[in-house]
């Protein structure tokens, strides 16, 4: 499903402008949106490609002082500590940019790229929750919850949690049986089949459908612990698209996160979210359910 983010609410440390996000002044070309910059980010992201040694020392002939405290994300780890990932460090992040050849990059902007990589890595998480909240119980459940739309799917699924809490039963997603992240992998050169066919729409019909590709591509692969204690990884894909700036001039970003079509599993849930969304509203689903609750309050 799309998902429209605005600019990140989390300022960088010692950039005044990132709250919200704006692209440094001193260099036009490291805009978050532009495909140079989001590449980078995606080869040099931690959940995969960073070093397991992250080198937090001033490089020589820098000039700009980088903070060196790691943010930690929300993102559970897949490997049974039950620890966060974390995120890189703005001097880390430059480091490791350096290592791997980037030199041209100025460390002054490194900190708002940071924020914003971050920014988006958590959009794409919330995201993959709302899947896992509609289906880790199974294809049945996730038709319960997405059959009155995505506009009540949340609503729904938090009434049948606590519904199974009052009978005893275990819900699909507790405290305990969280989803997880195993690995990332970031593939901004290998243009995913919607996102092929997306901009075929936008150049058969420009007016009506975006035309510009996604600037990045990711897959993570998710520890989904389903019905019965049972756990299985799920790849998810996620597109990255740039949006016209908003009113106030702010960058937009919308993200495309969906199960890979691994197999019928993936194929059904993603049929299934749909289709109950676009019968709900065709329906007039929410007419309907007001003209219930005014003929139950003049009952």
């Amino acid at each position: 499903m799309h998902k429209k983010l605005p600019s990140p609410t989390t300022p960088p440390p010692e950039t005044p402008s990132a709250c919200p996000y704006n692209p440094p002044a001193s260099s036009s070309s490291s805009s978050p949106a532009s495909s140079s910059t989001s590449s980078t980010l995606s080869k040099l992201n931690p959940l995969n490609y960073m070093p397991k040694v992250l080198d937090n020392t001033r490089a020589t002939n820098q000039t700009v002082s980088l903070d060196l405290e790691r943010e930690p994300s929300t993102i559970p780890r897949g490997d049974g500590t039950g620890t966060n990932w974390e995120y890189p460090s703005p001097q880390q992040m430059y480091n490791a940019m350096l290592r791997k050849g980037y030199t041209d990059t100025p460390a002054e902007d490194v900190p708002a790229m940071v924020a914003v990589h971050n920014f988006l890595n958590e959009g794409a998480w919330g995201e993959i929750l709302g899947w896992e909240t509609r289906f880790a119980g199974g294809l049945q459940r996730g038709w319960e919850i997405c059959r009155r739309g995505e506009e009540n799917a949340l609503t729904t699924a938090e009434m049948m949690a606590r519904r199974e809490r009052l009978e005893g039963k275990s819900a699909p997603i507790s405290m305990q049986n969280q989803p997880s992240l195993v690995r990332f992998m970031g593939r901004p050169d290998e243009p995913t089949p919607k996102a092929r066919f997306m901009q075929f729409m936008g150049w058969m019909w420009p007016t009506r459908y975006g035309s510009e590709p996604p600037f990045d591509r990711h897959d993570w692969f998710v520890r989904r612990h389903g019905e019965n204690g049972e756990s299985r990884d799920v790849r998810y894909v996620i597109d990255y698209y740039s949006a016209p700036e908003d009113e106030s001039g702010e960058p937009v970003f919308y993200l495309d996160v969906r199960p890979a079509v691994d197999g019928p599993t993936a194929a059904c849930e993603r049929l299934l979210r749909w289709g109950g969304d676009v019968w709900w509203r065709a329906s007039g689903g929410s007419v309907r359910e007001e003209l219930e609750k005014s003929k139950g309050k003049s009952t």
